[in-house]
């Protein structure tokens, strides 16, 4: 009998660790034209002039309505709703009852009634599950990214413009009243005719705008975008400059969700189809525990403790009561050595089996990855979403490492590569795992990304 949840799934295969590392599925993808120009000049943009990032298609949208539904998203949030509401915007962050993370995304509020979640499917099935076991005076709606439902149009165009010359552009653009900047605050604009609602927020850490509007009148905007864009050296991004705008403003996209052990979530993993992102998704990289639970992340390994708050009952508050006095992980970034980074490519000229290739700018090959930061060959940390900068001239990833570590210049290893020549995943090549070098630095790794980001006024 086939499997219809992912609870079959796991007690078909018995261990949802193997499961993970061996499932067929590769990266998260981005549904866009993998560049427009060259992926180097597109991922240089947005720090030298201004680039127009398409982030239609490859997000899930989840619309929550109702009198409760603020009381809904209290209820799954780590983060404080107290002066949460219309044209307002934060991380939303949600926890298991143990405390570890579920996922991440940007909730909108929409209307006093109407809020949006946008982000990896994760998050957004976790809060309609608790919609709908909940007693929550509630509605939600679903706009499934086009990966997992390809024939239907989106609702929603949108678009982010972001780099030092952003605001010059949306400026000129802009039809409507003054643009809002203030950091996470929404607002409007109108172009070409067309109102769009906008937040201050942005990917690569460059000053910008996030806008979006009725899918049908995405054209018109677009087109306007790039009309007056060139005057000022507008690039669009394709799927290889995009997937590297994370690591340089320092968000990790990538925890797994922690749902696949304990009793409190057999409920959510039988209601969860066996085809679902949670059910398909795989874990890559040296960090191979047998162990489900050792892949899960707590909100201080991402820097999400400052997000934390306690003035709201919520799922997961008494753990994180517990561990917010603890000794935690410290999330940086981590600068790989370019010479040990050169054996790696080398050896696709040496006997096989090679280290594992990484494709550039990308290097990551599954939609979790996972490898084992060393010191003196013991474990101190986690390296994730390893990619080349072209801004940085390096290739780089975020980390979680042990506090004591993670202070700029420390030197540590990353042991690049699956043990014994790799998993069962397909699209993973026989290769030997090698330890590349790397120094620590803060995120975003930027330093005018660093200091100016949040204070976009």
């Amino acid at each position: 009998m086939a499997d219809t949840s992912l609870e079959d799934k796991i007690k078909r295969i018995g261990n949802p660790s193997h499961m993970l590392q061996n499932a067929p599925e590769g990266a998260y993808a981005f549904p866009i034209a993998p560049q427009y120009t060259n992926w180097i000049e597109e991922v240089r943009s947005w720090r030298n002039s201004v680039v127009l990032l398409n982030q239609s298609y490859h997000m899930t949208d989840l619309y929550v309505r109702g009198p409760d539904a603020l009381k809904l998203l209290s209820y799954v949030g780590v983060n404080s709703f107290a002066k949460f509401g219309r044209n307002k915007a934060k991380q939303l962050v949600c926890v298991n009852p143990d405390g570890y993370v579920i996922g991440d995304g940007i909730l909108f509020g929409l209307e006093d009634e109407e809020y949006l979640y946008i982000g990896r499917p994760p998050l957004a099935n976790w809060i309609a599950y608790q919609a709908e076991i909940g007693d929550f005076d509630v509605t939600t709606e679903y706009d499934i990214r086009s990966l997992e439902n390809p024939d239907k149009p989106r609702k929603l165009y949108r678009y982010e413009i972001q780099g030092p010359l952003a605001l010059d552009l949306l400026n000129e653009v802009n039809e409507g009243g003054p643009l809002t900047t203030k950091f996470f605050n929404m607002g409007e604009i109108v172009i070409a005719g067309c109102k769009a609602r906008t937040l201050c927020h942005g990917m690569g850490g460059a000053q910008g705008l996030e806008l979006w509007g009725p899918y049908e009148e995405g054209r018109k905007v677009y087109d306007r975008l790039l009309e007056v864009g060139k005057k000022y050296g507008l690039l669009r991004a394709g799927s290889r400059a995009y997937s590297t705008s994370a690591m340089e403003s320092g968000w990790i996209p990538s925890p797994l969700p922690a749902i696949y052990t304990g009793e409190a979530m057999k409920g959510y993993r039988e209601w969860l189809p066996a085809t679902s992102f949670e059910a398909v998704c795989s874990v890559g990289g040296s960090f191979q525990p047998d162990n489900v639970e050792e892949f899960y992340l707590t909100p201080w390994d991402l820097d999400y403790g400052r997000v934390v708050k306690f003035d709201h009952d919520f799922i997961g508050r008494e753990a994180l009561e517990k561990m917010a006095g603890e000794e935690h992980r410290t999330k940086v970034t981590l600068v790989w050595d370019k010479d040990d980074v050169l054996k790696i490519f080398a050896g696709m000229m040496d006997d096989f089996p090679a280290p594992k290739l990484m494709e550039l700018p990308t290097g990551n090959y599954a939609a979790h990855p996972y490898d084992q930061v060393l010191l003196d060959g013991m474990m101190v940390g986690i390296s994730t979403y390893p990619v080349y900068s072209a801004n940085e001239r390096a290739w780089i990833s975020l980390a979680m490492v042990r506090s004591d570590l993670a202070e700029q210049g420390t030197r540590l290893d990353i042991l690049w590569g699956e043990a014994n020549g790799g998993t069962d995943k397909p699209h993973v090549e026989e290769h030997r795992q090698i330890e590349i070098g790397a120094e620590v630095h803060p995120w975003p790794i930027h330093e005018a990304s660093r200091v100016g980001y949040r204070a976009q006024k």
